[in-house]
């Protein structure tokens, strides 16, 4: 293992799920300013919008995200491999692919959860793009899909794909439907199963297995870490971003004095202004903070006049400048 994988791997103890609208550029320079260490993804980008679509408006973060990951969504292993090395050559730290997206328009382009059906072919796209790149590979996936659900079937999936050259795994704790619910009830209905992903990792010590699903809390990150690798959280970042404000110091050993709600929005201003003047208009940004001050004095107040005001023509860095007013501002870490 070089010395960039285990660098990676450790930051694995804690990472932010890709979510569709939600974890673009901005919202992940935003969390970089309350975690120095957790590992953050893209949106999914499928191969096809890479190579045909606009490619530098896709591909684009700063490097301050960093680690951070690029994930796929394709099936076609040569363009799996093209896009790793467009991914790569970014200065992406981790290509993942995505096994685990139930929903429909997925499924019309053969990639996402219906691939679990095709470990073969997996297996195929992963080693077309460790041969074509130096950074790891990972794949997120659910624990099955249908009627394809027992642990034999997961099990050799694994030991498939991690024979292509994966050997970082993401296990959305749940299996999925492919008809009959929703990518949101998918999220939901199917009951978790995080000992079937415990199983995993005894049974296969020597790869790296991070879950996923339904996980709240860094005491439950904790919990996890009991049994697995990595731990990976998703929608409860998203609307409570200020949790990750102690994932330094309780996850990664790292205690760094820790930037205050209001600072963070502070730090976010010259981002802000440098997004404005390449015509990012400021709704685009301010929808990603809303949820700085979850259950804190002034929360609603700065939700409101944020949602009622930065769609207003011609707003700018004085709408959250007065909206920061309204959320009361302490001088001590508030959880």
């Amino acid at each position: 293992m070089d010395d960039s994988t285990s660098t990676l791997k450790q930051a694995h103890r804690l990472s932010v799920a890709p979510m569709l609208d939600w974890t673009n550029r901005d919202f992940r320079y935003f969390l970089r300013l309350i975690s120095s260490h957790c590992v953050l993804y893209t949106e999914m980008i499928t191969t096809g919008a890479l190579i045909h679509g606009q490619r530098e408006r896709f591909l684009a973060h700063d490097v301050s995200e960093q680690p951070l990951a690029l994930q796929l969504g394709g099936s076609d292993p040569d363009d799996l491999a093209k896009c790793a090395l467009l991914g790569e050559q970014a200065g992406y730290n981790e290509i993942n692919l995505n096994i685990g997206c139930p929903s429909d328009r997925v499924q019309n382009g053969r990639f996402g959860a219906c691939l679990m059906a095709q470990p073969k072919l997996v297996a195929e796209g992963v080693a077309a793009m460790s041969a074509e790149v130096s950074i790891p590979i990972t794949v997120k996936t659910r624990l099955g899909i249908d009627k394809l659900d027992s642990y034999d079937f997961l099990a050799d999936f694994i030991t498939q794909v991690a024979h292509a050259g994966c050997d970082i795994f993401i296990l959305h704790a749940r299996k999925a439907w492919l008809q009959g619910l929703s990518p949101k009830e998918n999220r939901n209905v199917p009951p978790l199963d995080y000992e079937r992903v415990y199983q995993i990792k005894k049974d296969f010590p020597h790869l790296h297995i991070d879950i996923n699903g339904g996980i709240q809390t860094l005491e439950q990150v904790q919990q996890h870490l009991n049994k697995v690798d990595g731990v990976m959280m998703g929608r409860s970042i998203y609307h409570d971003p200020y949790l990750l404000a102690q994932a330094d110091a309780q996850i990664f050993g790292d205690p760094h004095p820790v930037l205050s709600r209001h600072d963070v929005i502070r730090e976010m201003l010259p981002y802000i202004e440098q997004r404005l003047s390449q015509g990012c208009p400021v709704k685009s940004i301010t929808r990603h903070l809303l949820g700085i001050f979850q259950g804190q004095p002034g929360a609603r107040a700065w939700r409101r006049y944020l949602s009622e005001n930065a769609h207003k023509e011609g707003a700018d860095l004085t709408v959250l400048e007065n909206a920061l007013r309204l959320a009361p501002e302490t001088s001590t870490f508030i959880k």
